[in-house]
């Protein structure tokens, strides 16, 4: 009988939804952003843009070394910070347990949802001059704007996933005689946690971009005033710096975020595989 062979595979050059490795994640951002960087460095040195407007990203960087080693940078970035931590942990504060407690008591969702809903819909910029006479121009209208932008967002978010908690395992402990407190504390809440981080995390990045408009706001500290000092003297590369900075602190955040994820629930990566 002739033999026959197995024929081994061949790896598909793009898999559908296969998770691809801890290397390959790591290699395909450097190509990503170096492939940004040098098209940028190139159409700046082929003249086709206004230097002034567009500086190149080697001038950008220089820029952003010197800020940071000789001028009040670092301290602006540990202003903007603060801010977006703390108002991002009261928006977590409020609607944790109230976007729980509407995804697990129709009553409360309906008391509380028409409120809600409107508010998503109004932008949060437009109240900057209302936030500017109610609490003058302090730290408060800052901080208000900043709760403003995601809490409305982020209770509904919160709510949808609780809903989404499988009604089986609510269902078992009203048959064993569980309270309806004891049922949110010790099955809904662990099981939409996991779903609440995730929600944390995608809502802390509209903390990141809400972050300028806020520091706007008659503010001389923070990256966002930085900017602005910038834009009245044409310092488009100190302007470019500051974008730059924000964009690695939201990045290093989310990758935080995800970290944690990891951590905290580790059985849902293992499920995912």
């Amino acid at each position: 009988m002739p033999r026959t062979s197995k024929r081994t595979p061949r790896k598909r050059w793009l898999p559908l939804r296969e998770p691809v490795s801890q290397t390959q994640s790591v290699l395909s951002a450097i190509f990503i952003w170096t492939l940004f960087f040098v098209v940028w460095e190139g159409v700046s040195w082929a003249g086709l843009v206004n230097d002034l407007l567009v500086p190149a990203p080697h001038k950008v960087l220089t820029t952003l070394v010197d800020m940071l080693a000789n001028r009040d940078l670092f301290s602006d970035i540990l202003i903007s910070v603060w801010r977006v931590v703390f108002s991002f942990g009261i928006a977590c504060a409020v609607a944790i347990p109230l976007g729980i407690a509407m995804g697990s008591f129709p009553a409360i969702e309906a008391v509380f949802n028409p409120f809600v809903s409107a508010w998503r819909y109004l932008p949060a910029p437009s109240f900057i001059p209302i936030l500017l006479m109610w609490f003058g121009t302090g730290e408060t209208p800052k901080l208000a704007l900043l709760v403003i932008g995601v809490i409305f967002f982020l209770i509904t978010l919160i709510m949808d996933h609780t809903r989404q908690v499988r009604s089986e395992l609510v269902e078992t402990g009203l048959t064993l005689g569980a309270s309806r407190w004891t049922i949110v504390r010790t099955i809904i809440f662990p099981a939409v946690m996991p779903n609440v981080l995730t929600a944390m995390r995608q809502m802390l990045a509209v903390t990141w971009t809400y972050l300028v408009i806020a520091e706007i706001v008659a503010s001389t500290t923070g990256i966002g005033a930085m900017m602005m000092r910038a834009r009245r003297f044409l310092h488009t590369d100190e302007i470019m710096a500051g974008i730059i900075v924000i964009g690695f602190l939201g990045l290093s955040f989310d990758i935080l975020f995800r970290k944690l994820h990891q951590w905290l629930f580790p059985y849902i990566q293992q499920r995912g595989h």
